[in-house]
């Protein structure tokens, strides 16, 4: 039985679908085969058609699953898109539902104009209980397809919860090499992977699979014994060295540490630990460098095309200027969340950055837990807006 996602009319009864539950499958379908086809025009239309008949965009976003896997973004081997991917259902929760097909749009034409991973079948690992050792064993044999079939075996064993603490353990020794996406790219696919109980992981472990081969993640570190990290002062206090900054490695700092905060749950405290201890030694001796807003002239943050006017110019502290008063409130953070995602949606020329979205992620995400520390939010978003400012193509 298939799951049809909410917010779409159909109903299930004896097992079969109703005509319009059909139909939406059929879009889905369509959509998929234009990605696959590279015809991002041709699925932009048949999202606006579908939209227009009333079927919600959302579930349209989530049929896209076993294909956002597979895309590439060559010559990185990292998986920038289904990590951009897992990170739209944290940001989708900022917009007015009358926004979310042009959200839809934009990842649609990204995952069409795309190289996709080959297709890998599904293969049934039959035997005694996998360890994780043998999925390390055939990383360190560059073998995907098999590596793929033991994290299988290995999630249908000992369940998804203790597969992805194994893996995230195992990614966090190598933060420095990947640029933190050992971990960060790890972490928001296998969090997808927990939402959709409608879907068979495949594919994303051999997202997975494929990435840890191509990287040489293949020995899990000793757990790092350091003092304990749990103050929230200390927190504070490297998320400040990590929003120093900008460029993509600056970037990668912030979006490493959202990573780590939004899987911490997993673990044990002094499994937590040692994951904020890889992350510290990750950012190195990297220091705070305060930003101040003398120069930025506060614009209007509470009319969207005033807003986008400043922000089609590339105004990055004028931008936060304007946005400062907002930071403290949740209904304030959410229209700076809202305004930055509409703005993206609206600029959008064919050919984005996936760290356009998966940065604004890490921004937002600082922005709710540093609200009260004004100085630390504002200078996240500008290390955001800077980079997106410095990266987008006229």
């Amino acid at each position: 039985m298939r799951f049809l996602g909410p917010g779409i009319a159909c109903s299930l009864w004896g097992g079969k679908v109703t005509a319009w539950g059909r139909t939406a499958v059929a879009v889905e379908n369509k959509i998929l085969e234009a990605i696959e086809a590279s015809d991002g025009a041709g699925a932009e239309k048949l999202l606006a058609g579908s939209v227009g008949r009333g079927m919600d965009p959302w579930q349209i976003h989530l049929s896209l699953f076993p294909v956002a896997q597979r895309v590439l973004n060559p010559p990185f081997i990292n998986p920038h898109l289904p990590k951009m991917y897992a990170i739209y259902r944290e940001l989708v929760a900022h917009l007015e539902k009358d926004r979310i097909p042009s959200f839809v749009s934009l990842e649609i034409r990204e995952y069409a104009r795309r190289a996709k991973m080959e297709k890998i079948p599904r293969a049934h690992f039959s035997g005694s209980a996998v360890s994780f050792t043998e999925i390390e064993s055939a990383i360190r044999e560059n073998d995907t397809a098999k590596t793929a079939a033991l994290m299988s075996a290995f999630c249908d064993q000992k369940g998804r919860t203790e597969f992805a603490r194994r893996l995230l353990l195992l990614g966090s020794g190598y933060l420095k090499v990947s640029l933190g996406h050992s971990l960060s790219c790890t972490a928001f696919i296998l969090l997808e992977m927990f939402d959709r109980r409608d879907q068979y992981p495949w594919q994303a472990l051999c997202a997975l699979a494929n990435y840890f081969c191509q990287g040489r993640f293949q020995s899990t570190p000793a757990i790092e014994s350091s003092p304990p990290f749990s103050s929230e002062a200390n927190l504070e206090f490297h998320l400040s060295r990590a929003s120093s900054g900008g460029g993509f490695t600056n970037l990668h700092h912030t979006i490493t540490g959202y990573a780590v905060a939004r899987v911490r749950e997993f673990f044990t405290p002094a499994e937590e630990n040692h994951l904020w201890r890889a992350w510290i030694d990750f950012l190195g001796n990297k220091q705070e460098e305060k930003v101040t807003l003398e120069d930025g002239e506060p614009g209007d943050s509470e009319d969207y095309d005033r807003f986008c006017a400043a922000f089609s110019a590339g105004k990055a502290k004028s931008l936060a200027a304007s946005f400062q008063h907002k930071i403290g409130t949740e209904e304030g953070r959410r229209r700076i969340g809202r305004f930055l995602i509409q703005g993206l949606c609206d600029q959008y020329k064919g050919d984005y950055d996936p760290h356009f979205i998966t940065g604004l992620g890490s921004c937002l995400w600082v922005l709710g837990r540093t609200w009260s520390n004004q100085p630390l939010a504002t200078q996240a978003l500008i290390q955001y807006l800077d980079f997106y400012f410095s990266n987008r193509k006229s």
